[in-house]
């Protein structure tokens, strides 16, 4: 949206040619047009909640519109706090929240992103309560295809403890591997350097942001983007649940991409005698998977049991096309729009508060 006397825009953190490359990102980038069609991404739909977000944004936006356009109410609010840090007056929990919230541009994300350096410089040795800002800004970062953006300001050593949870760390890896930033590279030679997804797990490290199951699996599909088997390894054994399709097939490409090929057919033929209820489909494993092996195998001692192990899994129909990044990546299902908000009713039916404050605690 356009934002009025909005000057704050032209001071922007980013330097000139860094904004450019945000700004060019994100024109290239397909973000902005798959908001209503199938979004593929690393983390479930549970962690993500881009359609969560993008529901309660317009929540949000028509509660504290009221009878005002949503147009003329966000300008005069980018206005109002605009003027605040001008003034170096205080930024409140609930505006910032609010702010985000409101955010339709790459202008917006800017002017909101000022909003929270100022709050954090404000805050900093104060707890900040249950609400972590940093998932939200990190779902409206996705939401407008602004991964490099959001992994810039989540390892900028001036918001170090704004971004406390592994979820905001996961979201901006999730991004960055979506749009192949799997490592730190140079975009273009006027634009400088854009930060890569194990740069993200490096500084989560670094900052002593807890890593969970998601953390890792990120951490091995970068790896394995990477052919960097050795790293990926050492992530993927901090999984400690590795009965899943897809953790059956990264431990065979691991091991086949190593020469293991003893411990892969051993672990094809367990497969294969699993006793699972008949109701239960058995594993199933990649053809790019099985692609491997047979390369790996070929002309050595392994070619022949590697063969029939093949056979056996395709007689049993447990070999897919799908290849590894399918397994990766999650199509969330659609869910039912918003819609018409019921204008008659003001509070929640869980918690029974109105509905504008409701809104804001989640």
């Amino acid at each position: 949206m356009a934002l009025r006397g909005l000057n704050a825009c032209a001071r922007i953190i980013l330097t000139g040619s860094s904004r450019v490359a945000v700004l060019r990102g994100a024109i290239k980038s397909d973000c902005l047009k798959c908001r209503h069609g199938a979004k593929r991404y690393l983390l479930s739909e549970d962690v993500v909640k881009l359609q969560d977000f993008q529901q309660r944004k317009l929540a949000v936006a028509h509660q504290v519109s009221g009878s005002k356009g949503r147009h003329y109410f966000a300008c005069y609010y980018f206005d109002t706090v605009n003027q605040k840090m001008e003034k170096k007056q205080l930024i409140l929990k609930d505006e910032l929240k609010i702010l985000l919230y409101l955010c339709q541009s790459v202008e917006d994300v800017f002017m909101a992103r000022n909003a929270m350096y100022r709050y954090h410089e404000e805050n900093r040795n104060m707890a900040f309560g249950e609400f972590k800002f940093g998932p939200l800004f990190m779902r409206l970062c996705y939401e407008l295809g602004l991964e490099d953006l959001g992994a810039r300001t989540l390892t900028d050593p001036a918001l170090r403890g704004f971004f406390s949870d592994s979820t905001s760390f996961n979201i901006a890896i999730d991004m960055l591997f979506t749009k192949k930033c799997y490592k730190i590279y140079v975009m273009w030679v006027t634009d400088g350097v854009l930060t890569g997804g194990l740069e993200v797990v490096g500084e989560m490290k670094k900052q002593g942001v807890p890593f969970n199951k998601d953390t890792f699996m990120l951490a091995f599909a970068t790896c394995y983007k990477l052919n960097d088997i050795e790293r990926a390894q050492a992530f993927y054994s901090q999984i400690m649940s590795t009965d899943s399709r897809l953790c059956q097939n990264l431990r065979v490409l691991i091991l086949a991409m190593k020469g293991s090929m003893k411990e892969a057919v051993s672990a094809l033929t367990t497969a294969l005698v699993s006793k699972t209820p008949v109701f239960v489909k058995k594993p199933e494993f990649s053809q790019e998977v099985i692609n491997v092996l047979r390369n790996k195998s070929a002309g050595g001692l392994w070619e022949g049991k590697v063969e029939q192990v093949v056979r056996w899994l395709e007689e049993s129909d447990q070999i897919t096309k799908q290849t590894i990044d399918d397994f990766l990546c999650h199509t969330p299902r659609r869910r039912r729009p918003l819609g018409i908000l019921d204008q008659k009713r003001r509070t929640s039916r869980r918690t029974r508060r109105t509905l504008q404050s409701t809104l804001l605690l989640e």
